[in-house]
């Protein structure tokens, strides 16, 4: 397979990655693994999600920060293939610190059925608006966040929220996110191959996770077809795409459906990437990647301390 195979402008670092895999992504494509996180504590707490399980759940926040402090819940994509449950501590490590807060990191089971996903998130907000105050957490402050699948259970997570009404979320950030199942959209098509993510995967991960017969429309699992009354009761969000994706078009218009339904909306393509490249540890020093990691850490930043 050649990589990059319509010529795009990419960063030099993102062609050099998509080369070095030939333009595919599996399971041998590690994320972070050789990370040690630094300039951040870290403990952990089993939290109970009821009929949909226990869920390990790592508490990570900015080293040498006074209690107590708001709190994000950051739920890791993995549904191109098994990472370790590290998988994203750099990330983690980096938001935590950008945004003064704690990073609260599910580690949903691996394989899960999407509403399982969803459920386990759940449960961890809710653990925080109960008991954070004990782990130096303000349960009155908290955002969310998740890249690739973790941004689809994010969507989700929020859509939850708002039926439910035991907590606000008071910012949302998703990057690259799943927002849709049906992977017909142009980007879906054009990036199909060569761009790291291909569109197989998107439909190997449907078929494999969202299988239960609901329709591609039902807005648990596909956000994008969530009532207007519902997108505008949104947290104000922050949507960030990659150009060379195939689910930048979904994302996008995820965005633009929010922005009409009325909700505080900012939406940005970062070009001459592909998707996944704030996980990414090989483009990690990318201008793109250092841009949106920062630009996500100040939107929590800021709504978090307003």
């Amino acid at each position: 397979m050649t990589a990059n195979p319509h010529g795009l402008v990419l960063d030099r670092a993102v062609q050099l990655f998509l080369e070095s895999i030939d333009g595919a992504a599996g399971p041998n494509v590690p994320l972070q693994r050789a990370f040690s996180a630094v300039g951040v504590d870290e403990r952990a707490v089993t939290v109970d999600a009821g009929e949909y399980g226990s869920v390990r759940v790592r508490v990570v926040r900015p080293a040498g920060a006074a209690a107590p402090l708001p709190a994000v819940v950051y739920v890791p994509g993995d549904g191109w293939g098994p990472e370790s449950a590290r998988s994203h501590a750099r990330l983690v490590a980096d938001l935590a610190r950008g945004s003064n807060a704690v990073l609260v990191v599910p580690e949903c089971t691996p394989g899960a059925d999407h509403r399982d996903g969803v459920e386990q998130a759940y449960a961890t907000a809710r653990w925080i608006s109960k008991d954070g105050d004990a782990w130096g957490i303000d349960p009155s402050r908290i955002a969310v966040a998740g890249d690739s699948t973790g941004a689809h259970l994010v969507l989700g997570l929020v859509l939850a929220s708002l039926h439910r009404n035991e907590f606000r979320f008071s910012q949302l950030v998703a990057f690259t996110p799943v927002t849709d199942i049906a992977c017909d959209t142009e980007s879906c098509h054009h990036f199909a191959e060569g761009y790291f993510l291909r569109r197989e995967h998107l439909v190997a991960f449907r078929d494999r996770h969202l299988s239960d017969g609901r329709a591609h429309t039902d807005p648990s699992i596909a956000p994008l077809h969530a009532a207007a009354t519902d997108l505008a009761s949104f947290p104000p969000s922050l949507v960030i795409t990659a150009e060379a994706d195939v689910v930048r078009d979904q994302g996008e218009a995820f965005a633009a459906r929010l922005r009409e339904a009325g909700a505080a909306t900012t939406a940005v393509r970062y070009e001459g990437t592909i998707h996944g490249f704030v996980a990414l540890d090989a483009l990690r020093d990318t201008s793109a990647s250092r841009a949106a990691v920062a630009q996500a850490a100040a939107a929590l930043r800021t709504s978090l301390t307003t």
